[in-house]
């Protein structure tokens, strides 16, 4: 490794010897700073900074070629480096991280989609937005290179092609998902996503029947010819209870004498094991439908298959038409369950408990039901005051 005071003039006449296949020229105006020659590119040199790392071993950190910087250039850059590298910085070893950070597409195929497939019964709804949105986005970007600014103007640009906005804000929940994880695994330092702003639309529709529509609604639940859907709209309307929870009962989960609809944490929404309490509407159906088809494992058959019901859609499409209520969702029957139970003078706490609401707040939107009992309780107190402050007081 020849030393010479590195400058512009000199290194034009350097050369690789012959039969070399390279050479270092150290700097003595700087030491650790040198020039590596190549046989296979002779008048292109590359600038290095030499170093020992923590442990004493001897590295090197690419500072530019030749055709990039000048001598005085690299000289200058060496000495900022050396002074980072005396404060604990090691170049090397920033450089090894950032090439085995992956890209994005690399990190959802190898590590994310492999641990929620086996944890998150959405899964494959997140391999749909990864695959539509997200994917053609970041795919090809590593985890350390997507910053907030393109998270923004993804979140932007899905809004200006039409995406709904609670659809837009669900494609940064996954994505901000991802890299908690990527973080909590030490692949990935910081989320890009954290600061950015939700559009947080309202899209919590309810739909609550009149006394008229329910009626309407009962009528063709009691006479149409299929009698499974109707079943399970109408188990739905007594309890409460959601439809891949009706879809997925079994007899063994069915206690007729305690009252109770036991729905097992793989068939609850929350994970979690609960009870429905079965009122007299919802145990004289469930009678019904075991002296109808009791000898099978589960509640609902297909007449078409005699196999386990999975879906209803197209039935009960055609049933709310019927019923002359096109817009009434399966949800909402959820949701007149709980109409029925506040407007009847039950309590929030009670609503949450038998709809299995983890959190009060869910709840709360059935709050404006509980008005017309509210002023209800409100009016006897009314009567009784009319009847002492308005009554005429015979004078002495």
């Amino acid at each position: 490794m020849p030393k010479i005071a590195l400058s512009q003039s000199v290194i034009k006449t350097l050369r690789c010897p012959d039969g070399k296949r390279k050479i270092e020229y150290c700097d003595t105006q700087f030491p650790g700073f040198l020039m590596e020659l190549r046989a296979t590119n002779p008048h292109v040199g590359t600038l290095y900074l030499r170093y020992k790392n923590e442990r004493g071993k001897t590295q090197y950190a690419k500072l530019g070629t030749t055709a990039e910087l000048t001598i005085p250039q690299g000289r200058k850059k060496a000495k900022q480096l050396k002074a980072r590298i005396m404060l604990g910085e090691d170049p090397r070893a920033e450089t090894k991280k950032r090439k085995a950070t992956p890209e994005f597409a690399r990190f959802v195929e190898e590590r994310y989609l492999p641990y929620v497939k086996v944890r998150k019964r959405s899964w494959e709804t997140d391999v749909s937005f990864l695959k539509n949105y997200l994917l053609p986005v970041f795919g090809d970007s590593p985890l350390d290179q997507i910053t907030r600014r393109q998270v923004v103007t993804f979140h932007q640009a899905l809004r200006e092609k039409g995406l709904a906005p609670s659809s837009c804000d669900r494609q940064l929940m996954l994505l901000s998902y991802i890299f908690n994880l990527a973080i909590q695994w030490d692949v990935a330092e910081h989320n890009p996503v954290k600061g950015v702003k939700h559009f947080n639309a309202d899209n919590k529709k309810e739909r609550y029947l009149t006394q008229d529509e329910l009626n309407r609604l009962l009528h063709v639940l009691n006479t149409d010819h299929n009698r499974v859907v109707c079943q399970v709209i109408l188990l739905l309307l007594s309890t409460g209870a959601r439809l891949g929870e009706a879809l997925k009962a079994r007899w063994h989960d069915i206690d007729i004498p305690a009252r109770q609809w036991r729905i097992p944490a793989a068939n609850a929404k929350g994970k979690k094991t609960r009870l429905i309490p079965l009122n007299d509407v919802a145990v004289k159906l469930l009678d019904d439908i075991w002296q109808q088809c009791g000898g099978h494992e589960h509640l609902f058959i297909s007449q078409q298959t005699g196999k386990p019901l999975t879906t209803i859609t197209w039935v009960w499409h055609r049933l709310r038409q019927q019923a002359g209520l096109p817009e009434f969702r399966i949800h909402d029957c959820r949701h007149q369950y709980a109409s029925m139970l506040v407007n009847s003078g039950r309590t929030l706490y009670e609503v949450q408990k038998i709809l299995g609401h983890s959190c009060p707040k869910v709840t709360l939107r059935y709050a404006h039901l509980s008005q017309k009992t509210l002023q209800q309780a409100s009016n006897a107190a009314s009567t009784a005051l009319e009847q002492i402050a308005f009554t005429p007081v015979d004078a002495p």
